[in-house]
Order: C-alpha cells, then structure tokens, then sequence
C-alpha cells in the first residue's frame, strides 16, 4: 500500500440519508467509500479485503458499534485496523465507552467537515505508516512518553495522571529537546501543546511526522488542544499528529484518550513483531529449503562424479591392461629369441649327451664321462635363464588389482630391464645407482608400467653405439625418488607440458601409441605424487617420479 493510492474506507451507518451525505462528502475528497448497514454485515464484510479505514455509527440496530469494535480487536487481521467512531451524542461516556472498546478515535456527526476529513486522514496515514516495532522485553513494558507544553502546572496535572497510569512521563523544554529525546531512547507517544509562544507547535508535528517515516521509528504523536475544532487541531492533524486531545477536558477523559492511543500503538508494535517472525520463519524455512534442494543437488553431482570416477577408473585399468599387451607384443618376439637361443643349445647338447653317456657307460672313458657333465652343465645354465625370463614376464604381466603392497623396487627395475633386453642393444649401457631402501609401498604397476614405459622411450632415443641409460633410487624428505636418465636427444622445452597428454606422441606414425607416458602420469597421481622431466646430466633426459613414502 502507498501513498498515492485511494484510500479506501468502509462506512457502517443505518440511515440511508446519513449514509448519503458522507458518501458524497468523503467521495468529494478523494476516499473510495464502501457502505453496509448493520454491524453484523460489517463483520461479514471484513473477512474480504480489508479496507484502510472504518467509520462506524455508535447507535446501530442490533449489534451496537462498540460491540462492533471490540469484536473487530479480538480477531488477528482487525486488531489494529483504524477505526473511527461517529454518534449524534456529545457525552463522554458515549465517548468513553467508544474508545474502551478499541476504537481509534471518537467524534460527533456535527463535527466540522474539515476535522472530520483530517481526522481520517490521520487515521489512514497510521493505517500505511510503516516502522520498526519496539523490542520485546520481558515481563510488562512501561510506555515512554515525552511532554512538552508551556504550562508547567499543566505539565504536572499530566505527569501526575500518566504516571499512576503506569506510564514513564520524561519533559522536554523545545523541539530539539524532543528530538534528542527521540533520538536517546525510543519513545511511544509525544505529547505536544499546541498553543506554545517558546515553538512552533504545527512545524514540530510535521517535523516529528517526517523523522518518524525517514527513521521508521514507530511513535505516535498527540497534540494537547483548545478547541476540538478549531485552526490549531486542523493544522496540526494536517502536518502529522494523529490525535488531539482537547486541553478542557477533565483529566480522566484525557487519560482514556491517550491510553487509545498507547493500545493502538502497541498493538501495532504486536502486529510488526509478528510480521517480522512470520517473515523471519518464511526466510528460515525458505534457507532450509533452499539447503536441501542444494543438498539434494549435491548428492546427485556426487553420484555422478562417482559414477564418472569409477568409469574414469574402468577405463584407465582397460587402457592400462591394453598397454600391457601392446607392450607385451613388443616384446614376444625378443622374448622368443631369448628363450629358443638357450632350447638350442640344450636340444644340441642332448644327443651328445645321451651318445657320451651310453659310450661312457660302456667303455667307462673318464674323458666323456667328464664332456657329458660339462654339456649337462651348459644346459642347467640355459634351463635357469629360460625360467628366469618367465617368471619376470609373469611377474610383469599379472594385473594390479591387489592394491599397495611392499615392494623390491630393484628387483622389480631389474625384471623390467631383463624383458627390455631385445630393445637394449649390445652398445648401450645401463647404470645402476640404488641408494634408497629397497622397499617401498606401492602398486606394481608403478615399476612395471612406469618404469618401463620411460625406459623403453629411451632406448629408442639414445643411439645404437655408446647409447646410456641412469636408472637411480633415493630417499628425501619423506619422499622415495626415482631416476631415469639417458644421452639422448631430450625433449625441447616447449613440448614438456604435452608430454604426458594422452595420444600425444613424438615418434613416427605407427611407431607409438601416444599412451604410455599418459598412463604413467596417472599411475604416478593415484599414488599422490609427482612425474617431470628435466634435461639430463649428459644432454638427453632426465624422468623424475617422486612418490610419498608409505608404513608398510
């Protein structure tokens, strides 16, 4: 709601000639009026929309206009809905009774058209002002008003009331008193005599009115008049007072008309906290919701990412298993060689074997006797070789599906070293430095593949004749350090950071399959280390894994 909006208003009034003259009044200055007739067709009426202003008859048929009221201030949505009470009657009981009964402001139908509209002018600025509600305290809450009039004597009458009253009565000498005052600690009422020679009454109203919509402090402000209907209560309901309450009064009907005031206030207060909680339990549910919707969103991108890791994982071991094999056919072929030069000999050796035996058997010649163990010597030693080979090509090839284990990393190199041997040919020199400890926790698959893979590349780097390869182990700062270095070409700066990308490859077409190096750096990563490589002490270079050393 705001303030350029029409400001609608429902008026319960029986008599039809009555109702006409105010809907032509209040029409002329600018309301939206919406009648009924009866109190109880009120009450029908406001559990719609609810209008910014009713002005009810105190003398209705049926239900009267306090019942009206009071019923209106025990439902939630009307508690504090202004309400302005009307009568044919001038008597303060009538006037007593109306505003016991919650309603916001009384006066007679023979009142003056212009404080009839500025008195529902006021009502309806309360009825959009907007602020900050007082803080809760515990227990009751004395209401703060702040006075100010010329009068002391007057003061004193006041204070003395409000103070048996209950309430907290603090005087200020001018406006700037006020809006220290104001300003201090923060005040329900402001109680202010309008006829004044030390300030301008009407320009403090106004003044107080703006402060309150700036700071959205939540006071009300009551002029102390003369004349109920004369310029000094027009003025000062048109600059931003929402009451005044006649000087002549006797003092009980002026404590009733400010406690009015002070339940309408604090009702509004009520109303404020309780928006304020709803508001506060709407933002906490809507967090909650918002929470749970993040984490539920969150669990499916974990599920995904979990999905996607172990097929990540799947195809890394297929990739890993089919470089086993692309590796493995590279070496069938030298494997072979190795493995037939030794049958050879035995298969040559067995029948000179069997002859010298038999002759030997029959003759008893010690020299053949002596030949035939030298030639079963010969084959014991081609028989160790052959059985050596299998078991380091069987040792190489079995999947790495254990997890970590305690390895012989040298044993291991050399198994590597001994399945590379058709590809290391009879010029190129391998050194060995091992100076770390000979174990150390990891997959197999960190010598087998790793090691090979940067070993293979560089025996077909380094040259045929004079080719050397460094192979060193050590142990720093918790760290278990591989080296592997050669005289080859090396690998010019720029291409090191695509060395390791997959199907990267700087051999020939068809000579490599770009996989060996991406399979060894994601080998080298699941054991939460590091692979680079440098240029080497002779020129070629120098592969560096360095993998976190880990209890057995």
């Amino acid at each position: 709601m705001t303030d350029g909006e029409t400001p609608r208003l429902l008026l319960v009034e029986d008599s039809e000639t009555q109702a006409l003259q105010f809907r032509l009044l209040l029409e002329g200055e600018g309301f939206a009026v919406e009648r009924t007739r009866t109190a109880e067709e009120a009450l029908e009426r406001l559990n719609g929309d609810l209008p910014d202003l009713v002005v009810v008859d105190y003398n209705l048929p049926g239900m009267n206009g306090d019942e009206l009221v009071r019923r209106m201030r025990h439902a939630t949505r009307t508690r504090t809905l202004p309400v302005l009470m009307l009568t044919g009657a001038a008597a303060h009981d009538v006037e007593r009774q109306g505003l016991d009964s919650g309603a916001n402001a009384y006066l007679p139908k023979s009142s003056e058209t212009a404080l009839l509209v500025s008195r529902m002018r006021a009502l309806v600025r309360q009825r959009r002002a907007t602020g900050t509600a007082a803080p809760v305290d515990s227990g009751f809450r004395q209401a703060r008003l702040i006075l100010i009039d010329d009068s002391a004597t007057y003061r004193l009458l006041l204070r003395t009331v409000l103070t048996a009253d209950g309430h907290k009565v603090v005087e200020a000498s001018d406006g700037a008193d006020v809006i220290a005052l104001l300003a201090s600690e923060p005040a329900d009422c402001v109680l202010i005599g309008l006829e004044s020679l030390r300030y301008d009454a009407t320009e403090l109203c106004g003044r107080l009115n703006a402060r309150r919509r700036r700071t959205g402090d939540a006071y009300e402000i009551v002029g102390l008049g003369g004349v109920q209907d004369g310029p000094a209560v027009l003025a000062a309901l048109n600059a931003g007072a929402d009451d005044v309450v006649p000087r002549t009064q006797d003092r009980d009907m002026v404590l009733v008309r400010i406690r009015a005031t002070l339940r309408r206030k604090l009702a509004r207060d009520e109303e404020m906290r309780a928006a304020a909680s709803a508001l506060e339990q709407e933002r906490t549910l809507e967090r909650a919701r918002a929470e749970a919707e993040s984490a539920d969103a969150l669990a499916v991108a974990n599920r995904g990412l979990e999905d996607a890791n172990a097929r990540l994982r799947e195809t890394q071991a297929q990739l890993v298993q089919s470089a086993k094999m692309a590796s493995l056919g590279e070496l069938v072929a030298g494997i072979a060689h190795e493995i037939n030069n030794p049958l050879a000999f035995i298969l040559a050796h067995q029948s000179t074997v069997e002859r010298l035996v038999r002759d030997a058997a029959g003759g008893g010649d010690a020299a053949k006797l002596a030949k035939a163990a030298d030639r079963l010597g010969s084959m014991r030693t081609g028989l160790t070789r052959i059985q050596d080979l299998v078991v380091k090509l069987r040792r190489f090839s079995r999947l790495d599906d254990g997890g970590p284990v305690e390895t012989d990393i040298p044993d291991a190199i050399e198994a590597v070293l001994t399945l590379l041997g058709p590809k290391l040919s009879d010029g190129v020199t391998v050194t060995r430095d091992y100076a770390a400890p000979a174990t150390l926790v990891c997959t197999p698959a960190l010598v087998n593949q790793v090691v090979m893979n940067i070993v293979a590349n560089a025996a077909d780097a380094v040259p045929a004749e004079g080719g050397r390869i460094t192979i060193g182990t050590a142990q720093v700062a918790g760290e278990y350090r591989i080296t592997i270095a050669d005289n080859g070409p090396g690998v010019p700066v720029p291409l090191r950071t695509r060395l390791f990308e997959p199907f990267y490859t700087t051999k020939d077409v068809g000579a490599g399959t770009g996989l060996g190096l991406a399979i060894a750096y994601g080998i080298v990563k699941s054991h939460d280390g590091t692979i680079v490589v440098d240029d080497g002490p002779e020129g070629g270079a120098c592969f560096t894994l360095a993998i976190p050393v880990a209890a057995p």
